[in-house]
């Protein structure tokens, strides 16, 4: 199971900032990785009393999410780097195999193809 997230108060504040200032819920939630629901929470928190409003600790939830998703990009590209290597491998195997010696293509006939010449 996940890790819970914690927001500051600071980060809830200004979050809130943005929404009055102009920004669209959908732009502020995208923005700061937050769910519509939560903002309107928080916002309700805020009205109700400012002062005391999210009163409790909290972490800063973008930076470590930024990393996370570096990472598992990272692992991502790594394994499609492996494949293709592979792939390029086995592909270059066999073009070498239809080589001759003197550098032209080498035509290989089917066994079908062989019966019916000898026929």
């Amino acid at each position: 199971m996940g890790k819970r997230r914690n927001f500051t108060r600071e980060l809830k504040i200004q979050v809130l900032r943005e929404l009055e200032n102009g920004k669209t819920p959908a732009e502020v939630c995208r923005e700061h990785t937050v769910h519509p629901s939560l903002l309107s929470k928080w916002r309700q928190e805020y009205r109700e009393n400012p002062e005391k409003a999210f009163s409790g600790c909290g972490n800063t939830y973008k930076p470590d999410a930024k990393i996370a998703e570096y990472e598992r990009l990272m692992g991502q590209m790594y394994a499609e780097n492996a494949f293709l290597k592979k792939v390029l491998s086995t592909l270059e195997t066999r073009f070498a195999d239809y080589r001759k010696p003197n550098g032209t293509i080498q035509c290989t006939q089917s066994s079908s193809q062989k019966t019916e010449k000898t026929a």
